[in-house]
């Protein structure tokens, strides 16, 4: 039997899931021990382990952290036996109300009348839950437990209720997991796309523009070589590039659908008296360019793509560097085309995925999601949508999982989840079957037949959010960017004062073959100059001195430390023009 598939090992997630959901109720034995009057509020498993909400006035230091994952493990060594029971509903309330525990009754009042109330009790400790859980606390090892952090949560999401404290933790079977665990989130520290977006001179978050991100000169030249190459993928793959306005009227909104599912993200104005939107997504202006000339088969299929400058009014809370914001490019697709034309544009879109993702170092994985309950449309277009989605990656030789009524309102989709080089997926590319928007914007094309017809559509990202996938490949590459990519490809190094002529024209002989090189003439020792160039995850570093001025030679030197000795300023060029035109992930 697999690891997966043996329903006592963690990698099976619902195992995972049950071992992570008692540790909630340990941490929260440990707090009623230490800190009798805290009140309790819930204490659920969630995708990387587990937390539990506390109504106490002060937010808990490191040392009281400390010393709850102290008595946990105490707990944990007690092995207390875990033993569910149910009361009926008055019983219960008055069971929570005795210990003092009002959140507690406010969630058994808020069950089903037909509700089943049951409770877990070890030791001394009670708590009202549905379960499941382990038999014991035994089964958790204490030494695979750590606390993570302490953050303010309001009570069940509300922010005119109470404030409450969040204790995060995780825990594994085993010592060395959490100590890998904790190694790489460490590592994901270091490579916090915000920090490294400020120490290389990438962008700026500002307080004045909360989810709004300036691009400062570094940044742009890297965002200006993400969008030059992904302009020459999409005219090589037959696409034609479009622009579509940021604010359209409100009306348009409601024709496309948009309004009924997402008004609550959205900008709204007012001009000339009539009501407009800026725009969240793309898809209505590609409707309209579609339909500003006719059509006729032989013009599908009909590939227009978009860097879209899109806004969503994203709560507060949820922003987080470049990954959420209110302010983002969208890189999208319409494809207009016949019915029998989808599978095969459909593998199209894909092998534009490969050729993309594979260039970055990213792999992913393939997530089929299907009609909603909240949906427009007929449920046999669904049907023929999704067979067709299904078929064209099947076709393709590529696996997939399902993910039931996760799809848009408008049609199928499958989401494309990029894995990192930490082993964390992002969800960045998609590929949308739509029957429902070509069918409101009464789309046509004349066929062989001479009738007129509805195109099908695609919606198609692919690195979805720029800005977003430029926060991906700055932790992918911990800010150290290829070559091709680096917003500055090489850094002079003179030596003396003497060096700093040469090195200049050196420079200028760089940049006017096309690449990017900056020389630093500061009077600085020349181990200060590499190890300063080093932090910029600067590519190449030429060092010059006297002896490269007499030779007419370099001497390069990777961001990596190693040291490709004098040769000649062609020798170099050769080899830095190879690996930017090759785009090589390699030095």
């Amino acid at each position: 039997m697999s690891e997966e598939n043996n329903q006592y090992s963690f990698e099976n997630e619902t195992y995972r899931k049950t071992y992570w959901h008692t540790c909630s109720h340990i941490l929260a034995q440990a707090m009623k021990r230490l800190h009798p009057e805290v009140k309790l509020a819930i204490g659920p498993a969630i995708d990387n382990g587990f937390y539990y909400d506390f109504d106490t006035p002060e937010p808990f230091t490191e040392g009281q952290l400390a010393e709850l994952e102290a008595e946990m493990r105490k707990i944990c060594k007690e092995k207390l036996k875990l033993e569910r029971f149910e009361l009926p509903r008055e019983q219960a309330r008055a069971f929570m109300e005795e210990r003092g525990e009002p959140y507690k009754v406010e969630l058994i009042d808020d069950l089903p009348e037909d509700a089943v109330i049951s409770f877990y009790r070890q030791g001394e400790f009670t708590d009202l839950c549905a379960g499941p859980h382990l038999d014991s606390t035994g089964r958790v090892k204490g030494n695979a437990v750590k606390l993570t952090a302490c953050n303010a949560a309001y009570w069940r999401g509300d922010s005119s209720r109470q404030t409450l404290q969040r204790i995060y933790g995780v825990a594994f079977p085993k010592k060395e997991q959490l100590d890998e665990y904790l190694a790489k989130i460490e590592e994901a520290k270091r490579r916090d796309h915000r920090r490294l977006g400020r120490e290389l001179g990438l962008f700026l978050l500002t307080e004045e523009g909360p989810g709004f991100p300036f691009f400062l000169p570094k940044g742009m030249v890297l965002k200006n070589t993400l969008l030059d190459y992904w302009r020459q993928v999409h005219r090589r793959y037959g696409y034609v590039e479009i622009s579509t306005p940021i604010i359209l009227n409100q009306a348009l909104w409601h024709r496309s659908g948009h309004w009924d599912h997402y008004k609550d993200n959205m900008y709204t104005t007012v001009i000339d008296g009539e009501d407009y939107a800026v725009k969240p997504m793309n898809c209505p202006g590609g409707m309209l360019v579609y339909k500003s000339e006719p059509h006729s088969y032989r013009d599908l299929p009909l590939r227009m793509a978009e860097l879209g400058l899109v806004h969503r009014h994203e709560m507060s809370g949820a922003l987080h560097g470049l990954f959420r914001v209110r302010c983002f490019t969208q890189d999208d697709a319409h494809i207009f085309m016949t019915p029998d034309q989808m599978k095969d544009e459909i593998k199209g879109v894909v092998r534009i995925f490969d050729e993309i993702y594979s260039t970055f170092g990213l792999t992913y994985q393939i997530e089929l999601s299907t009609m909603p309950e909240d949906h427009m449309g007929d449920e046999a277009d669904w049907a023929f949508a999704e067979q067709t989605l299904e078929q064209a990656i099947r076709e393709m030789g590529k696996d997939f999982a399902v993910n039931p009524g996760d799809g848009a309102f408008y049609g199928p989709k499958l989401d494309f989840h990029l894995a990192d080089s930490l082993g964390r997926t992002w969800q960045c590319g998609t590929i949308q079957l739509d029957f429902q928007m070509p069918e409101r914007f009464e789309l046509e094309y004349v066929g062989e037949d001479g009738q007129k017809h509805r195109p099908v559509m695609i919606h198609r990202a692919l690195l979805g959010s720029i800005e977003r996938f430029i926060g991906v490949i700055t932790e992918h590459f911990a800010g150290a960017f290829p070559a091709w990519l680096a917003p500055v490809q090489v850094m002079l190094l003179p030596i003396t004062d003497r060096a700093a002529g040469y090195a200049q024209d050196i420079c200028r002989q760089l940049n006017d073959a096309g690449f990017r090189a900056e020389t630093d003439a500061r009077n600085e020792k020349i181990g200060k100059k590499i190890r300063e160039a080093q932090l910029q995850k600067i590519p190449y570093m030429l060092v010059v001195g006297d002896r490269d001025m007499e030779n007419q030679t370099v001497s390069p030197r990777l961001r990596t430390g190693q040291d490709l000795g004098a040769m000649p300023l062609n020798d170099f060029l050769r080899r830095l023009e190879e690996r930017v035109e090759s785009r090589s992930l390699e030095l």
